[in-house]
């Protein structure tokens, strides 16, 4: 009876949510707070001294530092679409936020993580071509290939997870309205919900596969390739460099997609640990974009160079 009233007029739709933050561990949650706003601003610093880096240095405007640098500004991106809200809750205990500025984190969020998955996948066939076909790179991966493959990621998952709250935005929210979270997570909104969520979940699962789960399959059938082909090489030195090249991009995506698989998995077992799904959830958002550039940074022999002419310039500007 009361579902149905909620249907029939917008007079018991809630105006706003309350984040309530990690289920559980509510008193003791301002602690989780040092370590995220740490991890936030190695994040920003990080991946901002990888893009000012990449655009100061003339040795670095390669393909592959370019799709690095579109990583980086995705990675900030991720970050900042829940951290500064995770924090106002924890320190200020700013719970509330409206529907339209939920809707909107939803959307980022799904944005940000679909792209850094695009990201991956360009990364990957970028290495794929360098090694197993060297002698065309030049002429296959150009500038105007990184800003395609750029743009059809931007189009590609802009596009594809619009309806995610557009439709949590449809349903009705009649009675409850406090989230067991410190983020606006699609599933969390809509078990709120009044009404029916089939569609919604639905989506979530349809966009889940065709989105990150064909990325995956294409990054790791690419890095199979890669692996065959460098084991043909009569060189061991020659292997050991082609190996050494890709490696960062390899340590990067078996965390990202071995994170995506253990989050979906520990989300099935929700109901009965809350704490877990909700605290992968918000490590996956914040861990990668600060572990990203860090894993660059030490493994990759002409950042380290970049890095020293930026900060040997910051150091002679400063003395002027």
């Amino acid at each position: 009876m009361g579902t149905k009233r909620a249907t029939n007029s917008s007079e018991f739709q809630v105006s706003e949510f309350i984040l309530l933050g990690f289920p559980g561990i509510h008193e003791f949650q301002i602690w989780l707070s040092l370590p995220m706003a740490l991890l936030y601003i190695v994040a920003l610093g990080a991946n901002l001294l990888i893009l000012i880096t990449i655009y100061l240095e003339p040795n670095l405007h390669q393909p592959m530092y370019q799709f690095l640098g579109i990583l980086a500004a995705v990675d900030i991106g991720l970050a900042t679409t829940s951290m500064p809200k995770i924090l106002a809750i924890l320190w200020f205990d700013a719970k509330t936020i409206s529907l339209p500025e939920c809707f909107a984190q939803i959307y980022a969020i799904h944005t940000f993580m679909c792209m850094e998955s695009g990201v991956f996948l360009c990364m990957a066939i970028d290495r794929y071509v360098a090694i197993c076909y060297p002698l065309q790179y030049p002429s296959i991966v150009t500038e105007a290939f990184v800003i395609k493959a750029t743009l059809s990621m931007l189009l590609r998952n802009g596009l594809l997870t619009i309806p995610v709250p557009v439709l949590a935005a449809q349903r009705q929210y009649c009675s409850r309205n406090e989230i067991d979270h410190c983020l606006c997570s699609n599933l969390g909104v809509i078990s709120l919900a009044c009404d029916d969520i089939t569609v919604n979940r639905f989506y979530q699962l349809a966009l889940a596969w065709l989105v990150v789960g064909s990325d995956m399959i294409l990054v790791y059938a690419s890095y199979a390739l890669i692996i065959r082909s460098v084991l043909r090489l009569n060189s061991t030195e020659a292997a050991s460099k082609a190996l050494s090249t890709c490696s960062s991009h390899l340590i990067l995506i078996m965390f990202y997609y071995t994170a995506i698989v253990i989050l979906s998995v520990t989300h099935l077992a929700g109901t009965r640990v809350p704490l877990i799904p909700v605290l992968l959830n918000v490590m996956h958002i914040v861990i990668p974009p600060s572990l990203n550039p860090m894993v660059y940074a030490l493994r990759t022999q002409e950042l380290k160079v970049g890095f020293r002419k930026v900060f040997t310039l910051s150091e002679f500007v400063s003395r002027k």
